[in-house]
């Protein structure tokens, strides 16, 4: 029988999970990988290189946080003349390790690449193309509109967008346009599944599955990424929602059900809404608390309370603020996703 898991579903095996595991930054998913399952990842993750364009004479630099950089920078020495990972660090500190290392391959979340340009041009006056990238590789995100193509033109450099598992981060599949459909790499490994139910979809929105069928300990399960597409066409469209109780800021998932249980040990504290925008190049997350009583609202305690447990469940920075009005009446925690990308918390009622 099928097995139909959730990243929540993973996290909890954690305790008996085996071989390399992969934790995610809040540990709500753990994927593991036996000697065969990091072969074949790595596999993967070079043939996602040798489709963007990186060859042997390339120098690759990867700056993509963990578990999904180590991964990515073993696969590209295998593939190109060197290979560095560089973490997703501050944008002064990328712009010299390129320079020092001669990289010729940047490989990016999409809003850290467009985040890297604009502060070129605005905050250090280079050009672009003074750094001679022949490649930019931009994966672990929903990338905005015509992002593709803007860095193709400022960076002079060929721009590649590769999808890749959200559990490990190794590549599953890549697009060489906004408008194409992804490339599997493999066979069997990425499929779509309904929103709502253990079975293929009809018309309309549905959620990418991955299909691990050689994996030593995962080959008969489907794993449901909390990413959605619209399937009206032939093909695998690359995801352009999320769905479910994880939500994907700056690369990184954080879990709803972390945050509502860290505000529900804060006496007072009667609701709160996520609200998450992409007004310049990268994402911002805003937490709005409603308390209960109004002689906590200006309450600066309970204000660093709050800050301070939000800070706790990822590495993601979160602004929090007090919502001026109470409420004495509990309600539930909300996501607004002013980017459009998160269809809500139940699969359920996404139509």
């Amino acid at each position: 029988m099928t097995r139909w898991l959730t990243r929540d579903d993973l996290g909890a095996a954690a305790h008996s999970a085996t071989g390399l595991l992969l934790v995610s930054p809040d540990a709500s998913s753990v994927f593991p990988l036996g000697p065969d399952d990091r072969t074949a990842a790595a596999g993967l993750t070079a043939a996602a290189l040798r489709a963007a364009g990186v060859g042997e004479r390339d120098r690759v630099a990867v700056a993509l946080a963990e578990p999904a950089g180590a991964l990515w920078t073993a696969a590209a020495a295998d593939v190109a003349q060197a290979a560095a990972d560089l973490g997703p660090r501050g944008r002064m500190r990328l712009h010299h390790a390129l320079s020092a290392l001669r990289a010729t391959t940047l490989v990016a979340t999409p809003t850290g690449a467009m985040d890297f340009l604009a502060r070129l041009h605005l905050e250090f006056l280079l050009d672009p193309l003074d750094l001679g990238l022949r490649n930019i590789v931009l994966t672990g995100e929903i990338a905005s509109k015509r992002t593709l193509g803007h860095l193709a033109w400022e960076f002079g450099a060929r721009v590649t967008e590769v999808y890749a598992s959200p559990f490990g981060g190794g590549a599953l599949a890549w697009r060489a346009a906004e408008e194409d459909p992804l490339t599997p790499l493999a066979d069997g490994l990425l499929g779509l599944a309904a929103l709502a139910k253990d079975e293929a979809p009809g018309p309309g929105l549905a959620e990418l599955v991955v299909t691990p069928h050689g994996h030593s300990t995962l080959g008969d399960a489907v794993l449901r990424t909390g990413q959605v597409a619209r399937a009206d066409g032939d093909g695998i469209p690359a995801p352009a929602h999320t769905v479910g109780e994880h939500v994907l800021v700056r690369g990184v998932w954080l879990a709803l059900p972390r945050v509502e249980k860290a505000l529900s040990k804060i006496d007072g504290v009667a609701g709160w809404e996520l609200a998450i925008s992409r007004q310049g190049t990268l994402d911002a997350a805003v937490l709005t608390v409603t308390f209960n009583r109004e002689s906590l609202v200006g309450n600066p305690m309970w204000r660093s309370r709050i800050q301070q447990a939000v800070q706790a469940l990822t590495p993601v920075s979160i602004d929090v603020e007090i919502a001026q009005e109470v409420s004495e009446t509990p309600r539930p925690g909300t996501v607004n996703d002013l980017r459009g990308h998160h269809l809500g918390r139940d699969r359920a009622l996404i139509t």
